[in-house]
């Protein structure tokens, strides 16, 4: 089952920026910035027709974009 979110969060010990599947402990991915985690993880979400959930440095949701399985929508 293909997960329904991209999640791009914040990691403390590491000091970059992660790129996780919802429901998923290993990430997909890292960056070293926000906006370069941020490229990589729309990517990802357009490809697999999730919905990106990016997040601040202190968890919370900064943003929302949905690349897929939209009721509404076409996709």
């Amino acid at each position: 089952m293909a997960a329904k979110s991209t999640h791009v969060t914040y990691n403390k010990k590491k000091a970059w920026w992660d790129i996780k599947a919802s429901g998923q402990k290993a990430p997909l991915g890292h960056a070293k910035t926000k906006l370069a985690a941020v490229k990589k993880a729309r990517a990802i979400s357009k490809k697999r027709k999730t919905e990106l959930v990016i997040h601040n440095m202190d968890g919370k949701i900064a943003k929302k974009d949905s690349h897929g399985g939209d009721p509404r929508g076409k996709g």
